[in-house]
Formats: structure tokens, sequence, C-alpha cells
């Protein structure tokens, strides 16, 4: 069997608020080991179907092994989550009755050292979630000037000495003293003052490696796709189950869900003149579920692991053009 094996957070969480039902059709955006799209498979049979999303094909080789007993129900996609409307567009879906979308880079992609993603294994600098396409980390880091990598580590990794990190690397890039994981997470960690590390529970080089992979994916950019088009993708009473891992994508799952559920102070009538909403589009069904402790004990990746989800109404998407 591909080497993919993965424990799904919040397993029972998604299925609780997902509610799969037989019949329904729903999208796993973000397949991986596929153990939520099982979970998913399995609670909407005997006639539930599932499109699997995964720009990583060796996710998808190793999905296309543990579902193969429901193989009939599946239909397996290759591609970016953030292109989701094309992708069911080109299927002939109109509209879906669920989506479940679990965010970050994977456990088997953290722990194979030729994908890069790692600090504590020796790879090449690549974090390319899709490794058939796209720009390596080391590419990456050559590209950008000081100015540009300092406001990467800055805005996707909250990195506090992110100009000096952004300096120390550009000059090993110049000598060409930089090729690998370790080299990358070495030179970090000369950057960090010790009494930082002492007293931080995360190594040095967590920041910068997670601003790097966000950069090389443009993950951010996905979500923000996905968020905007997914409304108009369900159908009245179709849910969406995000799970988020840090606060960057939780932010922006949070913000869009409340925009959604979001409608005017003005009364009907007016409203409806201003083009503003008089219902919500989805409304909030889980705010913000977290790992149970019997859970983190099991899997700690748990740890980080924030809920939400939201419902569908029946109300069109329309604008909100007077937002306070």
């Amino acid at each position: 069997m591909t080497a993919f094996a993965h424990s799904s957070v919040l397993l029972a969480e998604v299925l609780e608020h997902l509610e799969p039902r037989p019949g329904a059709v729903y999208v796993d955006c973000t397949l991986g080991g596929a153990g939520h799209a099982r979970a998913v498979l399995e609670a909407s049979a005997p006639d539930g179907r599932l499109i699997g999303i995964d720009r990583d094909p060796s996710a998808l080789a190793a999905a296309r092994e543990v579902l193969a007993e429901a193989a009939d129900r599946v239909t397996f996609v290759h591609g970016r989550f953030g292109d989701v409307a094309d992708h069911l567009a080109t299927l002939g879906i109109a509209r879906v009755d669920g989506f479940v979308v679990d965010l970050g880079v994977s456990s088997p992609q953290l722990d194979r050292a030729d994908r890069g993603f790692s600090f504590m294994k020796e790879g090449p600098l690549d974090m390319r979630m899709d490794p058939t396409t796209g720009q390596t980390a080391l590419e990456l880091l050559r590209d950008l000037t000081i100015d540009e990598l300092g406001d990467v580590l800055r805005d996707y990794g909250e990195e506090r000495y992110h100009r000096k990190i952004a300096r120390v690397i550009k000059d090993a890039i110049r000598a060409d003293t930089i090729a690998t994981t370790l080299d990358l997470a070495k030179l970090v960690a000369t950057c960090i003052p010790m009494f930082e590390q002492r007293k931080s529970r995360i190594h040095p080089a967590t920041r910068t490696f997670q601003a790097l992979r966000i950069a090389v994916n443009a993950e951010l950019d996905e979500i923000e796709k996905f968020l905007a088009v997914f409304p108009d993708l369900l159908e009245p009473g179709g849910r969406c189950v995000v799970i988020s891992f840090h606060s960057l994508e939780d932010r922006l799952v949070k913000h869009r869900f409340r925009d959604l559920a979001w409608t005017s102070s003005l009364p009907p009538r007016l409203a409806r003149e201003a083009g503003e909403r008089v219902e919500a589009v989805c409304t909030p069904i889980a705010r913000k579920v977290v790992a149970t402790d019997e859970e983190t004990a099991t899997n700690p990746r748990a740890r980080s692991a924030r809920l939400r989800a939201c419902e569908r109404t029946s109300a069109p998407n329309l604008p909100a053009q007077s937002r306070p």
C-alpha cells in the first residue's frame, strides 16, 4: 500500500456537523489519507457520493487504495481545492450537499524527508504539496529580495525576527551555502536569541518553515478562493466544515463565515432596495470546536486544530454593500 498513513483529526466532530446522509453528494477538498472521506462514505451509504480533491499525487494514490471498496461512489480529482467550482463544473455538478476542508500540511508530507517540509529531517528545500509543478522553496528563496522575504516571514509565519532571518538567508543564498532543510533550520536558529529559544516550546525554525510552505503553495490564496465560491455550490441545508491549524487560516474562515451570516439592519424593503441582505447566506453551526483531551493524547497534531462549520440557507448570495 502507498505510504501515506495519516490520522484524521476531529473525525467524530466532522461527522456530527456535516451530517452525511444517503443519496447526498459531498466534497472532501483536501483528501489526504482519506480518513474523513472514508467516514463520510460509510455514513452516507449505500448511495452517497464523494468527490475527493488533492493536489498531491501520492495522496490520491493512497486514497484510491483506502477507498477501494467504495470506488464506485468516489470521483478523484488531482487539483487545487480553490478551483472547486471548475472541478465540479467539469463533472457536471451544479451543487453539492457538503464540503469538508482539512487545511495545512499532512503528516506523511512532513514525515518524508524528500518532500522538504520538515526542519527535523535532511531533505531538499522543496515544500511543494504538488511536486509535479510550481516553484520549490529554494527557488523562491533565490528569487525574493530581502524585503520580500522578510514580508513573507512576517505575514505568513508571524516571525518576530523576520528581517534578520531574511538577511542571513539571502547572504547564504549568495554564498551558495544553503541547499537542504537542515541547512535552513540551522541558519534560522542562529538568528533567534538563545533566551527566546530557551523559553519557547517550538523549534526556532518553525515559523520560517511555515511561512515558506504557505508561500510556496499559495495556501492562503487557495483558502480565500474556496471561501469566495463555496456558498453558491451548496444546496440549501448543505454544510461546510473547515478544520484549520493556525491563526492565519482560522481568521480567514471565521471572518468569511461571519460575513455570510450578516444581514442588513435596515427594514426588509429598504434593504432590498439598497441591494443588501435580508437573510443570511449561511448560518454558523459550530464556531470553534477543539479536540478532546483523549484525541490529543493519541494524536498530538490535533492540539492546534480548530473546526468551524456553517449551513447554507435558501437566501441568494447578494453582496453586502454597506456592512459596518
